[in-house]
């Protein structure tokens, strides 16, 4: 899973102001982080408004994103949700042949106990045919999922390879890290505290603001993952008040933002989520000159 070190962003999806897909945008977007040096590609992880998204729409979203990429990284796909059945059904028939993982976010709202979440992943791992990405985000998801289920989940399942940590807590990042097997990767789910966890033996990223300045914050963990230190916290400080503006409206309002900002798309997002307000446009345009 070599390939799945280092930078991988998540992918937003853009719309135009009627709302439909801007497929232009979206491969400005896919050749703005090829370009800016990122690892792999996430698609259709929760940032891409997935849930928003009709089951058309996402098989063209993956059609495209894979005739951009054009084997130029390799992709991870988003297969995710609270019904169980309904994951497993996918995981058995869509086409995963470009993919090198999927990612699997927790159940949401459902609240399941541990051993529910224990459940629901065997599940996915049966039924997958590719390695797993396990994705926690209880800040989303309502529940947290706890290292000891990490780290039997990853005991009994060897297509279960590592896990998008987002909850957050350094402390159980280094748990995680602390506990998992040799080869289980934890790779953070939080750009804020990507850097320590990498230089606590993290192996890297599923990021959003690194699809927005993917130069800067894949520098930043390259140099993260060979330790060399104040060169990266370097990086993070000159990123950090962009981390803290493009979730200050909600994911992903801000990163769209940026894109609008960058001349790559527009900021357009579909409802229930409303667009990033005037102000933190302006503060998010006024980073960007002065980042340049």
């Amino acid at each position: 899973m070599n390939k799945l070190i280092g930078t991988g962003v998540a992918l937003v999806t853009p719309f135009k102001k009627d709302f439909s897909i801007d497929f232009e945008g979206l491969e400005r977007v896919v050749n703005h982080c090829i370009h800016g040096g990122v690892d792999y590609l996430v698609v259709l992880g929760t940032t891409a408004e997935s849930v928003t998204l009709t089951d058309e729409e996402k098989q063209q979203v993956i059609n495209k994103i894979i005739a951009v990429n054009n084997d130029r990284l390799p992709l991870v796909l988003g297969v995710g949700g609270n019904n169980t059945q309904k994951v497993v059904e996918e995981l058995k028939t869509r086409d995963l042949s470009a993919f090198e993982a999927v990612l699997s976010v927790s159940p949401y709202y459902n609240k399941p106990t541990q051993e529910g979440i224990y459940q629901h992943f065997k599940a996915v791992a049966t039924a997958s045919p590719k390695p797993v990405i396990l994705y926690n985000v209880p800040g989303r998801t309502s529940s947290n999922m706890l290292p000891k289920t990490v780290v039997r989940l990853a005991a009994d399942f060897d297509n279960i390879v590592a896990i998008k940590e987002a909850a957050g807590d350094i402390v159980q990042a280094m748990q995680l890290i602390k506990d998992s097997p040799k080869d289980f990767l934890v790779i953070s789910g939080d750009d804020m505290i990507t850097l320590p966890m990498i230089l606590a033996g993290g192996a890297g990223v599923i990021s959003v603001i690194g699809e927005g300045f993917p130069n800067e914050f894949s520098d930043m963990v390259r140099l993260g993952l060979n330790k060399k230190v104040d060169a990266a916290y370097e990086l993070h400080y000159k990123l950090a008040p962009a981390i803290d503006l493009i979730f200050a409206e909600g994911n992903p309002a801000g990163i769209k933002a940026v894109f609008e900002t960058l001349g790559i798309c527009d900021a357009t997002v579909r409802l229930p989520l409303v667009e990033a307000s005037t102000a933190l446009k302006q503060q998010i345009q006024e980073f960007t000159a002065n980042l340049r």
